[in-house]
């Protein structure tokens, strides 16, 4: 039975947060937490594509991520190849129309990482149906300081005059210029922790305690539910 939802997000964003506090709770490595969660991520866009969401944004891993320890780290990059290796031949990217994105200071990736995922974004750059993105590497503020260095380099080469910035301008030049309707954090932290700090300026947040890989569908419901009864004012 279908859920009763009269207006969804059209683009919803998740920080997905947890993995390794529901490993340590269940004494587990922590890394296990990261394959819960991977396998989680899977349920999620199917679950969105079902509710008629048009973009997801996922908060995967953030530029101060790689000051993991070594161990964890190496686990996740070989989690991250043998998932991404699996996703670009998913049959449901093309039945769906998938189009993928990274968004971040993806360079900084171990090489096999990063040509999967300029590989899945080539394969998908066509895709109309449902846009999904990766936020790796990603920082918010990283991202603004990213697109103002950008932006100067285009000044110094009279490409761009400091009185046409603008907000619109502005949002170009940064990794996505996409704003979330919704943002839900798992994990119990009531926090943004650097997440989109520009396009969530009018986002509406919900915080869960339930770890990330605890997440369900009903779960997802609920939040849409709440959301459904605000009324967003934009500031005015």
């Amino acid at each position: 039975m279908k859920p009763s939802l009269n207006k969804v997000p059209r683009h919803l964003a998740v920080v997905l947060d947890g993995n390794r506090r529901l490993a340590k709770r269940l004494m587990a490595k922590p890394w296990k937490g990261h394959e819960w969660g991977a396998r989680k991520v899977e349920k999620l866009i199917e679950w969105c594509i079902s509710l008629k969401i048009k973009e997801l944004t996922l908060y995967a891993f953030s530029v101060e991520n790689f000051n993991r320890p070594k161990t964890e780290f190496d686990y996740l990059m070989d989690l991250f190849v043998k998932e991404f290796t699996r996703f670009k031949d998913d049959p449901r990217i093309k039945k769906h129309g998938i189009r993928v994105n990274f968004l971040g200071r993806i360079h900084m990736f171990p090489s096999k990482v990063q040509k999967l995922m300029y590989e899945i974004m080539s394969n998908t750059d066509e895709n109309k149906g449902f846009i999904l993105n990766f936020a790796m590497a990603y920082g918010g503020r990283t991202e603004v300081i990213d697109a103002i260095k950008t932006m100067a380099e285009k000044i110094d080469n009279k490409q761009l005059k400091i009185d046409e910035i603008n907000d619109e301008v502005f949002s170009s030049y940064l990794y996505s210029d996409k704003e979330p309707d919704l943002i839900i954090r798992t994990g119990g932290e009531q926090r943004t922790s650097n997440f989109l700090i520009w396009q969530s300026a009018y986002s509406e947040w919900i915080f869960l305690e339930k770890m990330w890989p605890e997440f369900e569908k009903e779960d997802l419901v609920k939040c849409l539910q709440d959301y459904e009864k605000r009324e967003r004012r934009f500031g005015k």
